[in-house]
């Protein structure tokens, strides 16, 4: 059985998304972002994100990211 993933927080610009995936992946914790459409720019986008885009880790990791992450809001 694989494990679930939640929800650490939702940033709203690609300068968040780098900043906090790179903050957890450096204290191997995997993260995975969902609603971050790069669109024309690729991966170097780092303006705002209307919509926001929702950073997950494992559940097993959440309270960690947590402590990183100071301004996780969930």
């Amino acid at each position: 059985m694989s494990e679930q993933w939640a929800l650490l927080t939702t940033v709203y610009s690609g300068l968040e998304v780098d900043t906090v995936r790179a903050t957890l992946e450096l204290e191997g914790i995997p993260a995975l972002v969902r609603g971050f459409g790069v669109g024309i720019f690729g991966n170097a986008y780092q303006g705002p994100i209307s919509d926001g885009a929702e950073i997950l880790v494992p559940e097993s990791a959440l309270e960690r990211a947590r402590e990183l992450v100071p301004s996780a809001d969930t």
